[in-house]
This record gives structure tokens, sequence and C-alpha cells, in this order.
């Protein structure tokens, strides 16, 4: 006996309803939040990035709304707890906000450890996935971990020897960076960057240590006259993640997770670390044609004996957290220096 058709049809167009509504109540929207201008580097060319990719796998039915300067509330320190806590969906951060709460991380912190961003990136992520992941980042879920570009000075007067540093009020980047200074017999400030500019106007301090990469978006060229950059390995870099709170991402469809794992992880490290430290260029332009004084140090002895000692209190820090801290350094210049050597990746 066959079907009347009015029947068919009607179970045709329910069929098509109760797939339109699935396909309705599947689709998402993810919010993402971070500390600096919209038309800084990183957002620009990292973070937009990354979100338009996972848009694109997503075919459109995911969305990544992105909230630059903190406009969700909150100060830059607090990121990481929002998106563990899940006030925030997806956030990038500097892991060093958080000072000693990811001591792992560090070992791509200590002065003169890093030559190159890619490599580095790649170092890091291995590290994650074999150390970190079930440890300090247990409560929330990793989509890319990198570093920047060669961190240096940029200070009201000239720096070329730690010496030059005594007495100056300099922010710096991370713990680490704020021991080496204190060995200098600088006095280290903290503060998250997008604080640095109105800092440097006021004199509250006489100098800061960021990459050229952020430097126009902060107006460093007009704020101060001298920069010191380093051959060789970094004076220092630091440690960022993009970071998504875990029971947003387990609550997203198997499609979605997919879009956003097939735009994160090793590849997109690579990327972001790799893009990061190649816009340091043409910032450090901005600076040249403004005239500014930019110091190049090539023999870094003097710098990398006040910087030694760091590694052994690193080490013993660490075994007081119950890690291996030489291991670590051992095993992020194996990796630097081995398969993550000449790492290129693109989105």
């Amino acid at each position: 006996m066959s079907t009347p058709h009015w029947i068919a049809r009607t179970a045709v167009g329910a069929a098509f309803a109760m797939s339109a509504a699935t396909a309705a109540a599947e689709d998402a929207t993810l919010k993402l939040h971070q500390f600096l201008p919209a038309q800084a580097n990183v957002p620009k060319l990292i973070l937009d990035v990354w979100a338009d990719s996972v848009e694109a796998a997503a075919g459109g039915s995911l969305t990544i709304e992105r909230f630059p300067s903190m406009q969700l509330g909150g100060v830059p320190p607090e990121l990481m707890d929002r998106v563990i806590d899940g006030v925030d969906d997806i956030v990038w951060t500097v892991v060093g906000y958080t000072p000693g709460r990811f001591p792992s991380t560090e070992v791509f912190e200590l002065p003169f450890m890093v030559n190159d961003a890619r490599a580095a990136s790649c170092a890091y992520w291995n590290l994650y996935e074999d150390h970190m992941a079930d440890g300090e980042f247990k409560d929330v879920k990793i989509l890319g971990t990198w570093v920047h570009g060669p961190g240096m000075f940029h200070t009201a007067d000239p720096v070329e020897t730690p010496a030059d540093l005594k007495g100056m009020k300099i922010r710096g980047g991370s713990r680490l960076v704020n021991q080496l200074l204190e060995a200098t017999g600088a006095t280290p400030v903290g503060m998250p960057v997008p604080a640095v500019p109105e800092a440097l106007s006021k004199g509250v301090i006489d100098g800061t240590t960021i990459p050229w990469e952020v430097t126009p978006a902060l107006k460093i060229p007009d704020l101060v006259e001298n920069h010191t950059e380093f051959e060789g390995n970094a004076f220092y870099t630091l440690t960022f993640v993009l970071a998504m709170n875990k029971a947003k991402y387990d609550g997203l469809s198997d499609d979605h997770k997919a879009a956003i794992d097939a735009s994160s992880g090793l590849n997109f490290s690579i990327f972001a670390g790799g893009t990061q430290a190649d816009a340091d260029g043409p910032a450090r332009e901005v600076a040249v044609d403004n005239g500014n004084n930019i110091i190049t140090v090539s023999d870094t002895s003097e710098w990398e004996a006040v910087a030694a000692p760091l590694y052994d209190a690193w080490v013993a820090d660490l075994a007081a957290k119950g890690f291996d801290g030489q291991a670590l350094i051992d095993e992020a210049k194996a990796l630097m220096g081995g398969e993550c050597m000449g790492a290129t990746a693109s989105m």
C-alpha cells in the first residue's frame, strides 16, 4: 500500500524543519578577550587570523567575537582566572601575568635562552603536551603556546652595559627579567604592558622591556629616545597562551571542536611566534624614522655573566615546587636545536 502524497510531504517537511532546528541549535558564539588594542600586531596578525580560520572551518556556524583592551572587564592579570572560571570563553594572555603559577613555562623566559621564536614556540608546544597539559594547565584548554621576538630595553637614557641600569626604574617583562634588573641595581616595576605609555609619560618608570613589535601600538618611540637590542640569543622572551574554558569547549558540537582543533596546536603556535617576531622589523623602522638612538650590544658576555646566577636560582626554585628545572632546560634546548629548528607554519 503506497503512502498518501500529503503524508509524504508532511514527513519531508517535518524532516527539513527538524534539520533546520538542529542546525540552528548548533550555531554558537564564543567571545575572545585580550588586553591590547585591536590594531596592535597580535590581535591583527595572529588572533584575528586564528578566529577567521576557525569560523571558516565551521562553515559560518561558529562565530568568534573579539574583545580587545579588556572590554569585557577586569585587568590583564585576571585573564587566566577569568577563562578558567568561565567568565571569558577564550583569552590571549601573558603567562607571567600570574608570576610563579605556571613555572615550567618560564624555561623560555630565561635570559639568553631563546634564539628563534618559531623554534621556541614549537618546543613550548611540545613541552606543553608532554609536561604541562595534565599539570599546571589541567584546568584550562590550551589552544596555542608561543613566545615573542627578542625582548629589549626602551629607555629615557642610553643603556649599553648592565651598570647603566643602576638606579633606573624599569618595567620588567617577567619575574625573571625583574630578577635580572635587580642584579644590575635597577628597580624593577611590575605592570601590564597597556600601562607602560602612561607610566613613561608621567616619569613613573625610566624605561621598559618589550620587543620591538608592540612599540608602535604603545607609542614608545615617541616617549623615549633610546632602544637597546642584543645580537645573538634573545635578552629575554615572554610566554603566551591562547586559552579556552574547558566546559565551554566540551559543550561544543563535534564539528565546532574539530574546527577549533584544526586551527590550533603546534602549527598555530609556530605561526603565532613567527608572525610576532616578523613584526619586529617594521616596528623598528618606526624608531629609525623617528631619529631615535638604537644601541646594538654585540658582545653580550657582560650581560650573560649577570644572568648566569638566575639559572641556578631558577632550577632551585622549581625543585622546591616539585619540578626538574634542569631537565626542562635541557629538553627545551634539545628541541630548539633539533626537531624544532627551522620550524615554519602558516594559517
